[in-house]
């Protein structure tokens, strides 16, 4: 009696979402498992699947770094850490972890050449998906190149508790920086100055305007000298008015801004004359530019990593069934540092 195949489960994109992306615009399909490899092929069983902010901005209608949205009726385009089952490759073999852009699938066939091998001898492989993959690629190059952060500059940080904004602070804090987190909720601050180690977290929720926020911001810190952007909307309204002279602001994310302020905008702040005052900058910065330096940015971080010395929060869905609630989780959840389902 022959055993019964393997299942190959994807889920698929079906529908463009309007607001805020959740599992009516995904179908969950099954087929059974083909082990046929070509030549420098692997077969990837999938242990670990990513979900990002990114995602949804890739839903856009509009134009964004993509010429095109995310195509409909086709996997979800995702990072994924496995381990290879099959394999065609010359450098890789059965039972190695790997990283790669995989989707949300349960198995994926990918040539060798579109994956990263992992050590789980140096730290948890989970962590490819979060301080030391894109996330950690996007805060360390982000805030390196593009906030140039000093010692004694005041840093403020907006999305300080998610995976990207918590590792920028902790960076900005080894360059020797006052650092001011913003984020929603009591519990987030107090984890953000208690274990993370920032100088000043405040919760946005208590404030009822851009002005209160800014005032309370203002009396803490004197002023800004870097911005890293995680939020965009009124939050970032808040701070341009108080940066300082030669400040730099970091648009690295406006998450206020995906469940459809993508494709109908609100009005960007009128207070760009602020930027003209001080002589500031601001800049845009994608995980994918820097793609070609992961070795660098892993050769500074990982260490710190391996010796403790990084706090790194990783919120863990258990259940392959949970990838589109998990998604949604991000614009209308409660969590810390990086989101991961675990298959």
């Amino acid at each position: 009696m022959n055993p019964t195949p393997a299942l190959h489960q994807k889920w698929i994109y079906r529908r463009h979402p309007s607001g805020v992306v959740g599992p009516e615009h995904y179908e969950l399909t099954s087929s059974p498992l083909s082990m046929d490899l070509s030549n420098g092929e692997v077969l990837v069983e999938a242990r670990y699947l990513s979900v990002d902010p990114y995602m949804r901005i890739n839903q856009s209608l509009k134009p964004t770094y993509n010429a095109e949205p995310h195509p409909l009726n086709a996997v979800q385009n995702a990072s994924m850490v496995g381990r290879v089952i099959a394999s065609q490759a010359s450098i890789l073999a059965p039972g190695d972890w790997v990283e790669g852009m995989l989707g949300w699938q349960t198995h994926a066939r990918s040539h060798q050449s579109a994956l990263r091998k992992l050590d789980p001898e140096l730290a948890p492989v989970s962590t490819a998906l979060g301080v030391l993959g894109m996330p950690g690629r996007t805060a360390w190059f982000g805030l390196t190149e593009a906030g140039r952060p000093h010692a004694g500059e005041v840093v403020v940080v907006s999305g300080a508790a998610g995976a990207v904004g918590s590792l920028v602070a902790q960076f900005a804090r080894r360059h020797g920086a006052r650092v001011l987190g913003i984020a929603g909720g009591a519990a987030k601050c107090q984890w953000l100055t208690d274990t993370v180690g920032l100088d000043w977290a405040l919760d946005y929720k208590t404030f009822a305007s851009a002005q209160q926020l800014s005032q309370a911001i203002l009396e803490r810190t004197g002023g800004v000298d870097v911005y890293f952007d995680n939020v965009g909307g009124w939050i970032t309204d808040a701070i341009i008015p108080i940066i300082h002279r030669r400040a730099r602001i970091v648009i690295c994310g406006t998450i206020s801004q995906y469940s459809g302020g993508l494709d109908t905008p609100e009005l960007g702040p009128r207070f760009l004359h602020h930027m003209l005052y001080q002589r500031a900058t601001i800049q845009g910065i994608l995980a994918r530019d820097y793609l070609h330096r992961m070795d660098e940015m892993l050769r500074i971080v990982g260490p710190w990593v391996q010796r403790g010395e990084i706090v790194f929060e990783e919120t863990v869905v258990n259940g392959f069934g949970q990838l589109p609630q998990a998604l949604n989780s991000l614009f209308t959840g409660d969590h810390r540092g990086k989101v991961l389902v675990e298959v």
